[in-house]
């Protein structure tokens, strides 16, 4: 590892900073979490099917996916600390619209609008981060920012199952509302404005592109099970999103001021981050999605109940990085070593519930949760720094966007590949005489086959999610693999230029 730099003129309020900063990222990890236990309530007041479920958490995650990268961009230069607080603002405002939604096509449409205003904040947490903090303590920030965002997502569930056992599912989103102020006036008075005053013009075509690109490919897996692979539809999105990515490549390498620099994956070390970083969050996306079903449709929990129940794993995140326990055990690892120790203990604990949950054991699913809770709390932070420490300090915008973008990316293919996985699975084993609508969701099928035949449909949807989480930890391990074998090629490499991060311009 490289000797950390010391800053002799550390800020004395840096730790209250943090502070402010992982308030903004928590009521964006609050949100995705907390709608998870919403999944089912959405199906049966909203008459959503799994598809339209899938896009409801999709969309928010499609649209910072495709802007994190330009906001981050957009921070760098025009300062971090004003893109945040308009994110916060458009955040607040998304969420009041999803809160007033009368069906899912408007609840899809609010999501997009929050994840946009997502986008904004995401860039530009850990850029602020790394800024304030010096070389030296920068390690214990980014455990930090990494513990706060996991309290979200343990306290989603137990939030959104407290709301949803006294009111309607639009309560989830309201609960945004005091957050996103409280954020605003934090935001406002007590963190400095930071840019680069040389920073790159915004790359709105890239975004464009990239956005579309996604977009595309996401809405041909999520549409596959329910269409046909075959289908023209889902061809057409398919190729259609394939093209865009090709463009967004293309038009990158060409302009002088892209949107991401394509020379960064280059770099050995950054090349194996962000594969690690995009596998963690499918591998978290993915299965949350699916545990939450599980707990309900198979194992009867009400919304609350399951809640409880999935907060293991996000606890063990915040108790291994915010008691620094993670941290010492990790730096006894080289970080191709921490970063398959993580993703290994993350696709274990997939296997886990998936094995063991299977006949209603939450004691084993319980192992499940802790075994990746652990794992993600041993890969995430050694991920974002080998993401942070492989650009130049001054795209440290760019740098925290890309972070974003793989949790985001990874989320949305998680829960598209997986979701697809229990669509078709579901589909295949429902009994035969069933109208082809029944596969739409587990209450559909139910209401369709009568209670002769609620035994086997129930058993069928948990084979199915049995299916789903078994896949998710198999595609978890291979690349976790990888990930680290990229980063070891890196290791002997000689490190990339840098130079200490510029102390944080003071505002006004």
């Amino acid at each position: 590892m490289e000797p950390a730099v010391t800053d002799p003129q550390r800020r004395p309020d840096r730790w209250v900073i943090l502070a402010v900063i992982c308030l903004a990222q928590l009521v964006v990890i609050l949100d995705n979490t907390i709608l998870n236990v919403a999944v089912p309530s959405l199906t049966e007041e909203l008459g959503a099917t799994t598809s339209q479920t899938q896009w409801v958490i999709g969309a928010y995650s499609l649209a910072q996916a495709g802007l994190l990268i330009a906001a981050g961009g957009l921070a760098d230069r025009y300062g971090r600390k004003k893109v945040q607080m308009i994110g916060l603002g458009l955040f607040g405002a998304g969420s009041l619209a999803a809160a007033l939604a009368g069906d899912p096509g408007q609840l899809i449409a609010a999501r997009a609008g929050m994840g946009v205003g997502g986008s904004l904040l995401l860039a530009t947490s850990l850029a602020i981060v790394v800024r304030t903090f010096d070389a030296d303590e920068q390690p214990k920030a980014i455990a930090a920012w990494t513990a706060v965002a996991s309290l979200g997502v343990a306290l989603g569930p137990v939030i959104g199952g407290l709301l949803l056992n006294h009111f309607w599912w639009g309560s989830t989103f309201l609960v945004n509302l005091p957050v996103a102020a409280l954020g605003l006036i934090a935001v406002g008075r007590l963190v400095p404005e930071s840019k680069d005053p040389r920073g790159d013009r915004p790359d709105l075509l890239g975004a464009v592109l990239s956005t579309a690109g996604l977009t595309g490919l996401v809405y041909a897996v999520i549409q596959g099970p329910g269409y046909g692979w075959t289908a023209p539809r889902t061809l057409l999105a398919g190729g259609l999103g394939a093209l865009f990515l090709l463009a967004f490549g293309l038009w990158e390498r060409r302009i002088e001021h892209p949107l991401l620099d394509l020379a960064f994956f280059r770099n050995a070390r950054f090349r194996g981050a962000v594969s690690g970083g995009v596998l963690v969050s499918f591998g978290m996306g993915g299965s949350l999605f699916l545990l939450t079903q599980h707990l309900q449709f198979v194992l009867h929990y009400g919304p609350l109940d399951a809640g409880l129940r999935t907060a293991p794993m996000a606890l063990t995140v915040v108790a291994l990085n915010l008691t620094g326990t993670g941290m010492r055990l990790t730096a006894r690892l080289s970080p191709p070593a921490a970063i398959a120790t993580g993703l290994s203990l993350l696709a274990g604990g997939l296997a886990a519930i998936a094995l063991f949950g299977r006949g209603g054991s939450y004691p084993g699913i319980l192992l499940g949760l802790v075994m990746m809770g652990a794992g993600v709390a041993c890969a995430q932070p050694a991920m974002a720094g080998a993401v942070m420490t492989s650009i130049p300090p001054e795209k440290a915008g760019v740098g925290s966007g890309l972070m974003g973008t793989l949790g985001e990316l990874g989320n949305s293919l998680g829960v598209a590949v997986l979701g697809a996985v229990l669509a078709a699975n579901f589909a295949a084993a429902l009994p035969a005489g069933l109208p082809d609508s029944a596969a739409r969701s587990l209450p559909a099928a139910l209401a369709a086959g009568g209670a002769s035949a609620a035994g086997t449909i129930r058993s069928a949807f948990a084979d199915s999610l049995t299916a789903g989480q078994l896949i998710g930890a198999a595609a978890v391990l291979a690349g976790g693999l990888v990930a680290a074998w990229l980063l070891g090629r890196a290791a002997d490499a000689p490190p990339a230029a840098s130079t200490p991060a510029e102390p944080v311009a003071q505002a006004g």
